[in-house]
């Protein structure tokens, strides 16, 4: 499969997250923006790649009654874990200041789900990547805070920003899901998600 097999699609991102437009953007991808509100709310039991699998396709649920044929749905979530518990996106600069005094001099996992949905089937997937942090001082973490605001960002942090040039030592999977999205991972899956009508179309030529 190569990008114009998927240009046969309407393919609709449902995120407002810039980051994940702009990665499916360099990819190739052509897309539109659609977003439904939904409550970010998961089973209690749930831990880990669970709960990110849990909201990928819940998300992606609410496009189901209206997604029409050619037509492909990606939603995503990303929760970072942490000893244990889900570092949420910060309410405040207090909150802000409290999850990254967390994950400095720590290890953490950032965990994104994805669903991909069509008018026939659905598939969820999730991609896990370990971020180790050097220690930061209050002093770092305050100029990092007013410097880039990261109230959008689950883990109150943007690897791609000045906390990730000046802290993170490590990484372990993919970089482009500590962004907000795998990438790579999206692409073939949406290889496999398309592969069995492309297919059929090619069957149907020859006859």
């Amino acid at each position: 499969m190569i990008i114009r097999d998927l240009d046969k699609y309407r393919i609709i991102l449902a995120s407002r997250s810039p980051r994940r437009q702009e990665l499916l953007r360099e990819l190739g991808l052509t897309f539109e923006v659609v977003v439904r509100e939904w409550p970010e709310v998961y089973p209690g039991h749930l831990k880990g790649e669970e709960i990110a699998l849990y909201l990928a396709s819940e998300k992606a649920v609410t496009f189901r009654p209206e997604v029409q044929d050619n037509e492909i749905v990606i939603t995503a979530d990303t929760i970072v874990w942490c000893d244990d518990h889900v570092l949420d996106k910060p309410v405040d600069r207090k909150d802000a200041l409290r999850i990254i005094r967390e994950i400095s001099g720590n290890t953490h996992q950032v965990i994104t789900g994805v669903s991909l949905l069509s008018s026939v089937k659905q598939t969820t997937f999730c991609s896990l990547t370990k971020v180790t942090f050097s220690e930061l001082s209050d002093e770092e973490i305050e100029f990092y805070i007013y410097k880039c605001n990261p109230y959008d960002k689950a883990g109150a942090y943007g690897i791609q920003e000045w906390i990730g040039l000046a802290a993170c030592t490590r990484i372990e999977g993919s970089y482009f899901n500590v962004m907000g999205l795998p990438v790579e991972q999206v692409y073939h899956e949406l290889q496999k998600f398309i592969a069995p009508t492309i297919m059929q179309n090619n069957i149907s030529e020859l006859i």
